[in-house]
């Protein structure tokens, strides 16, 4: 996918991070992937897992033109990963196959894959992934669907594709 097809927007999910407890380490980690890629990553938003939060950052990243927003953290099982529920509410459609790929393939890796609740959807004309927060899930899951992106994006932005 080449850098004139779409813009990125990054979010981290994360109370620790979002009050400056800890570093970032995810963002940065999907920042230099999508360098890597060749995509222009157009916003970058640190949020704490907080559902209206993350409403509002995925809303303003689409206002801003980010065909695609990648999500790390809030995706397990704590109280307080909120991501999916966040996502589901304001979602047009789910792309259930993007979470079953990453699961599967990341139950590859670690059996605690299980416990992802990964999940991509369509919000406004942006696709959503939701990815984990450890820095080196989150970009292997964005590997492992990296394939469909491009497709995915287009149908989300309503550009006209001949498959």
């Amino acid at each position: 996918m080449q850098n004139s097809d779409f813009q990125v927007g990054i979010i981290t999910i994360s109370d620790r991070a979002a009050a400056g407890e800890y570093d970032d380490l995810g963002g940065p980690a999907l920042r230099a992937e999508a360098g890597r890629r060749g995509w222009i990553v157009l916003a970058e938003a640190v949020v704490p897992d907080d559902v209206a939060r993350i409403r509002e950052t995925l809303r303003a990243f689409c206002e801003q033109g980010c065909g695609l927003i990648l999500t790390t953290g809030g995706t397990g099982i704590a109280p307080r990963d909120v991501t999916p529920e966040a996502i589901r509410g304001i979602m047009r459609v789910e792309l259930p196959g993007f979470g079953e790929i990453m699961r599967a393939e990341s139950m590859k890796l670690t059996p605690n894959a299980i416990l992802s609740r990964g999940l991509a959807a369509v919000v406004e004309r942006a696709l959503v992934v939701a990815l984990p927060g450890k820095p080196q899930g989150a970009v292997d899951c964005l590997g492992f669907v990296a394939g469909a992106l491009e497709h995915a994006v287009k149908l989300a932005q309503r550009v006209p594709t001949s498959c």
